[in-house]
């Protein structure tokens, strides 16, 4: 399940990277949300392992 969480927020990272390099402002309220999401499981993961 943990790895689950890891392949998830990289596909984020991911996913926002590819959204701003080739969308730029068009889709960027989607990007940024996309990195939120992917800083919130980070930050959950994080405070998991406490």
């Amino acid at each position: 399940m943990r790895d689950i969480v890891w392949i998830i927020i990289v596909l984020l990272i991911v996913g926002w990277l590819l959204g701003f390099i080739s969308f730029g402002a068009v889709l960027g309220n989607m990007v940024h949300i996309l990195l939120v999401v992917a800083v919130i499981l980070i930050v959950l993961k994080l405070l998991d392992k406490i």
